[in-house]
């Protein structure tokens, strides 16, 4: 009797080991075969990201929009940047499944084109062909600009080292279950109230993990198989919190290059408005009065003639900028005040529409080390803002002098004066303080320009703002006209 209780009692708890054996090690699959495709996912969004990223500023450095042939033809140049980049093996379609150009069509050819089919419909798609030690991924997404589908990428990424240490994963905690429960199996009646305590103690912590809080630790100090289980489950925490770390770094870094896109664009933006503001200003004049006066039709037409000139010349340096990250162009001798006077004189016009109006006193012979190009942008962008945030039918003072071995600039405006917490942040990028009268696509960008400018020419600038005006110093060292000092 008592021999056949026993043996009941051993299969019995043969019969549970094993089921329980059985169902951990498919789940254990399972979770490791959800947590691959996660992480599969997880890396084909941050690589479509990526790459969109790539073929738009490809697209928006060139000027082209939606433009199907240029996909085209920027099929072999995108396909090995993006191969170098991703570490993927990338092909290029047209928007009907048209090859252009592949980095290694080896890698594509006798597998399941069903996600390219998909991304002719327009869909995004993916297919995973994996094993126990071996995963690869072909990913096809159409590449839409300004809503047109203009091509498509396809992508084959290996996964082998994921399933590899899934694989390993997967065999060490088979090994250990396996050790865990041959040892519960043999020793189940009389360690059966030694071993319930610390397993409810891991339902506990891995419930709390469940729930979210992975600060849970297990503190034991057994060496057995509980104690390994829970030092892996230490472990696995510890490693997650380390993947969630890695996830949150990779997700700030793509935000900080999407602001670095925004900044570029919004920077491009600023310049280019205020000389298409003055060639604006005088074509409409011109466009008012004809040519009653010539004298000024002469002077307007060669006004928009320059300032084309320096548009263009301005788009083509922030191109070579923008591909190159070229140098700082070589300074050379220039006579600043001539530079100020034109630019007090066109943008003249741009104050008269403000209902303001400018008055200068600029000495001669106000030689420095610079730029003209930038220096033109300096007094621009100072001028803008004088326009701007002056009082209602103010007169904007400019005055250029000699002083102490530096050209001062005085850029004096009345208005409300900027409060001593906003003044000390003016020359921060994207700042606008509090202004009230802040122009409809400004993006704080006019003060920090000019900060950069001056620095670059190793000058100096300060703002006083009081007693309802504002005046804006800028110190430049002086060279004479042989190019002393």
């Amino acid at each position: 009797m008592i021999r056949t209780i026993r043996a009941k009692f051993i299969v019995g708890f043969f019969l549970i080991f094993c089921l329980s054996f059985l169902v951990l090690n498919q789940t254990v699959k399972e979770i490791i075969r959800t947590s691959n495709q996660e992480i599969v996912k997880s890396d084909l969004v941050g690589l479509k990201n990526n790459s969109n990223i790539y073929v738009r500023q490809a697209f928006l450095i060139n000027h082209f929009t939606n433009n199907k042939l240029y996909f085209g033809q920027m099929a072999e140049e995108m396909v090995n940047d993006l191969n170098h980049a991703t570490s993927s093996h990338v092909s290029a379609y047209t928007v009907d499944g048209k090859l252009l150009f592949s980095s290694d069509q080896r890698e594509f050819s006798g597998q399941s084109d069903e996600d390219l089919r998909q991304a002719i419909e327009g869909k995004t798609a993916y297919t995973i062909t994996y094993g126990r030690n071996s995963g690869t991924v072909l990913y096809s997404y159409p590449v839409i600009i300004d809503g047109v589908k203009v091509g498509i990428l396809r992508f084959t990424k290996d996964f082998t080292l994921l399933y590899e240490q899934s694989g390993r994963i997967m065999d060490i905690i088979f090994y250990i279950a396996l050790a865990i429960f041959g040892a519960a199996f043999l020793f189940s009646y009389m360690l059966s109230r030694h071993i319930t305590i610390p397993l409810v103690k891991l339902t506990r912590a891995s419930t709390e993990v469940k729930n979210g809080n992975l600060d849970v630790r297990i503190p034991f100090r057994r060496r057995d198989e509980i104690g390994e289980l829970a030092l892996n489950f230490n472990d696995m925490i510890d490693r997650i919190g380390s993947q969630i770390s890695t996830i949150e770094g990779d997700r700030d870094r793509l935000q900080e290059l999407n602001d670095q896109e925004k900044r570029f664009f919004d920077n491009v933006t600023h310049e280019l408005k205020t000389p298409l503001t003055s060639i604006l200003g005088y074509a409409e004049i011109i466009r008012e009065k004809g040519d009653d006066d010539r004298e000024f039709f002469d002077k307007g037409m060669n006004h928009i003639v320059e300032e084309s000139r320096r548009l263009h010349n301005m788009v083509l340096k922030l191109l070579e900028v923008s591909q190159h990250n070229a140098g700082d162009k070589d300074m050379e001798l220039v006579d600043s005040g001539k530079i100020l006077s034109d630019v007090c004189d066109s943008m003249s016009f741009r104050a008269k529409r403000y209902k303001k109006s400018i008055f200068s006193e600029i000495e001669d012979d106000l030689f420095v080390l610079g730029q003209p190009d930038r220096l033109r942008q300096l007094f621009i962008n100072l001028l803008d803002n004088a326009i701007k945030y002056s009082a209602a039918q103010s007169v904007i003072s400019v005055k250029a002098e000699l002083a102490a071995g530096r050209v001062r600039y005085i850029f004096n405006n009345p208005g409300d004066p900027i409060p001593p917490d906003q003044l000390a942040k003016v020359f921060q990028p994207f700042y606008s303080g509090g202004q009230k009268q802040k122009e409809e696509g400004s993006v704080g960008l006019g003060l920090s320009i000019v900060k950069s400018i001056v620095d670059d020419h190793g000058g100096t600038i300060r703002i006083v703002s009081e007693k309802s005006h504002t005046v804006v110093y800028v110190d430049i060292p002086y060279v004479n006209a042989e190019g002393a000092q």
